[in-house]
């Protein structure tokens, strides 16, 4: 390795979580889930951020970045390919992007499905995570593809990281 180098472990996970969320969820959880989905589709070295915010927060992005002026439950923008990036990243690394939950949100929506808050803001992340790794929902071909990757993805997570309960506690 040349000097100034850094070597790499593995995906770097940037987690930015809103103070009124931070008693709730535990950023070494949503690093763990981030890291499973990664490593479910063979992603080498990579950055990517997860934020946790309300549902106001979420709002402004939709309707600044995507024109919808909503809020929804989660949203990922992924960045350009390095040669079209607007700033320089270290070499050795590939910026994916960012997925931000709407915590409000997914409070609400596992309350009407009857699951757990873990449960819901997991699947929100893998969700998201797949969108920058390329899948999408928009043809129904497309809906079934993402939806088996995320079944199976969702159904080792409790094997491997344990109950979506750990989301309160620490790993």
């Amino acid at each position: 390795m040349a000097p100034g180098q850094r070597a790499l472990a593995g995906p770097r996970i940037d987690v930015r979580i809103a103070p009124a969320f931070r008693a709730a969820v535990r950023a070494a959880w949503l690093r763990a889930v981030a890291r499973l989905v990664l490593a479910a589709e063979d992603v080498g070295p990579v950055q990517v951020g997860v934020v946790v915010t309300d549902d106001e927060t979420v709002r402004e992005l939709n309707q600044r970045f995507l024109g919808l002026d909503e809020s929804t439950d989660v949203l990922s923008f992924g960045l350009a390919p390095a040669d079209e990036a607007p700033f320089a990243l270290p070499p050795e690394e590939v910026s994916l992007g960012e997925v931000v939950i709407a915590y409000p949100t997914a409070v609400r929506q596992a309350d009407e499905a009857g699951r757990s808050i873990e449960a819901e803001v997991a699947h929100l992340l893998v969700h998201g995570l797949l969108h920058l790794l390329g899948y999408d929902h928009q043809r129904p071909e497309e809906e079934s593809a993402m939806r088996r990757q995320e079944e199976e993805i969702l159904a080792g997570l409790a094997t491997s990281i344990g109950p979506f309960e750990r989301l309160h506690g620490s790993l």
